[in-house]
């Protein structure tokens, strides 16, 4: 009885939880279709950050970046999407909408181990804005430490037949 119990619980949990994240998705949805259908709500954004660079870090590792925005407008300002460049970086950014002379974030978790060197990696923003409606964040920097691509040739021995020819 204590394990149907357990189950139960665990069960009603993971389904709460899931539920949780779809109001919040239905919220932002909500938020941003309501940003987007007025121009005459549409504000004006200052980003603090543009480019970062993350330095240098070992093949493998995973690191999180953070960009920052302020609202500089006098309507709610709304991040509607943020769209990495590639699938070795996932975006996060505010939700909610961002107040008059307030602060937003957009944030880059990115795992290097499928790179090696030099690294240029961007992200695409949009908002209701009219001053920068989309915008180009960029992040930078190197990978060590990377496993060796290189593969060892090894020619066929020539058989005596392809050597007198």
């Amino acid at each position: 009885m204590k394990r149907f119990l357990y189950t139960l619980l665990v069960i009603s949990i993971a389904i709460s939880c899931r539920n949780d994240n779809k109001k919040a998705n239905l919220k932002h949805d909500s938020l941003v279709k309501k940003a987007m259908a007025d121009t005459s709500n549409f504000t004006n954004i200052q980003w603090l950050d543009t480019s970062l660079s993350f330095g240098t870090i070992k093949q493998g590792e995973k690191i999180t970046l953070k960009f920052r925005c302020k609202n500089i407008g006098t309507k709610p300002l709304v991040l509607t999407n943020v769209r990495p460049g590639c699938g070795c970086t996932v975006a996060d950014y505010s939700k909610e909408a961002i107040l008059q002379g307030k602060e937003g974030w957009v944030s880059a978790n990115f795992d290097s181990k499928r790179f090696c060197g030099d690294v240029h990696k961007s992200l695409l923003v949009s908002t209701n804005t009219s001053n920068d409606p989309e915008r180009n964040l960029q992040f930078t920097g190197t990978i060590t430490g990377c496993e060796s691509n290189e593969k060892v040739v090894v020619p066929h021995p020539m058989t005596e037949e392809k050597k007198n020819k």
